[in-house]
């Protein structure tokens, strides 16, 4: 059995839902430590949601302003499985059928670990002391709430000055073959709940009563019609859709049919691009209310800021290495939703996410095509070559 697929088989077996990593760290530090890698465990949370985190780290040959360093990035941890009658095998019993890996966790993302492992194994063998750092940062807290996970070690890594040059998220991001598709930026998502205040009252005598719903649908026209010109970012992007505003959920009165209500929530979301601010589009939500003369609180929740990663050294790397290996001409995308890129990008410049076919994850009967997992093996391994060659320079 190839070395990549018996470690993502390995991997697979561990049950290890958000937040338990149920092991799997320890498998991949037991491969890491005999080539040199430093490791260091980062345990965060409370007890009763205890997120185990892995920093390891190989300094390259080269010293000074010519030390670079790629990060390999992942998460052990998976979603729940869902209804394990629903599932052809038991989910966290590896499983073959018709040249496919079944099992979860298969696809997002314990294939892409085992790959970032067998390639830097495969690396080092070529390359003993390459000029060129290594790193892999793992979290068991990305598909939770992701607060004591990536974050917490990209803050401690920051704080000590660590340099990140490259990074590489493992997250499965393929659309029909292996490499077709590749992230170099994510959207931000910023959530927003408002209230409108009005006054109770029956509805036979809407005099005595003050309705927030008709007094808010004069601005969301307005704020609805922003959306549809695009008009929430400062200028267009050519890697990045418009910024989108949507409602989420709206909830106003009793549920009695002859009673104006008192008030309206109002939940809805931003997904921007790197051409709006968090600031900016407050300001512009607060300048619509107010000019519409609401009573009205307003409250955020910022739950990631956009990146994005212009061609340059790590892009042209991955590119080059997913052409030679499959003959793909890959497309760099910004699409989807958030993922731990956004707390690593704070603290490095060049970061893309590449992995597998995604068009399983987070269902009954994840799998991947077993031949994907070598050939992404391989992608990794080319991409290190490519930048170890750029090192020498």
């Amino acid at each position: 059995m190839p070395r990549t697929l018996a470690l993502a088989e390995q991997l697979i077996s561990r049950p290890s839902i958000t937040p338990d990593d149920a092991g799997c760290q320890q498998i991949l530090g037991e491969r890491l430590a005999p080539l040199g890698f430093r490791l260091e465990t980062i345990e965060s949370g409370p007890a009763d949601f205890r997120v185990t985190n892995l920093w390891a780290l190989r300094p390259g040959s080269a010293r000074g302003d010519a030390a670079r360093t790629l990060v390999f990035a992942g998460h052990t941890d998976v979603v729940p499985t869902g209804p394990l009658e629903q599932w052809t095998s038991p989910p966290f019993t590896p499983s073959h059928r018709d040249g496919r890996l079944y099992g979860r966790g298969a696809c997002d993302m314990k294939s892409s670990l085992a790959a970032f492992v067998v390639a830097i194994e495969d690396f080092l063998a070529a390359t003993p002391d390459p000029r060129l750092g290594l790193a892999l940062l793992l979290t068991s807290d990305e598909e939770g709430p992701a607060t004591d996970g990536t974050v917490v070690v990209c803050n401690a890594l920051a704080a000590r000055g660590q340099r990140l040059d490259y990074c590489i998220v493992g997250e499965p991001t393929s659309v029909e073959r292996c490499g077709d598709m590749i992230k170099n930026g994510r959207r931000g998502t910023m959530s927003g709940r408002l209230t409108v205040k009005g006054v109770q009252g029956h509805i036979a005598y809407p005099h005595l009563a003050k309705n927030p719903v008709h007094a808010f649908a004069p601005a969301l026209a307005e704020l609805v019609a922003i959306d549809a010109a695009g008009g929430w970012d400062a200028a267009s992007n050519p890697y990045f859709q418009p910024t989108s505003w949507q409602i989420s959920n709206m909830h106003a009165g009793t549920g009695a049919s002859n009673v104006i209500p008192g008030s309206a929530v109002i939940d809805f979301n931003f997904r921007f691009s790197t051409e709006a601010t968090p600031e900016s589009l407050q300001a512009r939500v607060k300048a619509v209310l107010d000019a519409h003369g609401l009573d009205y609180t307003l409250s955020w929740t910022l739950g990631g800021l956009p990146f994005l990663t212009t061609p340059g050294e790590l892009v042209a790397a991955v590119q080059q290495a997913i052409c030679d290996e499959t003959g793909i001409e890959t497309a760099l995308s910004t699409s989807g939703g958030t993922s731990d890129a956004r707390f690593i990008a704070r603290i490095c410049k060049q970061v893309v996410e590449l992995g597998p076919v995604n068009a399983s994850i987070h269902k009954i009967d994840e799998h991947i095509a077993v031949g994907e997992i070598e050939q992404l093996k391989n992608i990794y391994q080319r991409t290190l070559d490519r930048l170890e060659a750029l090192q020498k320079v």
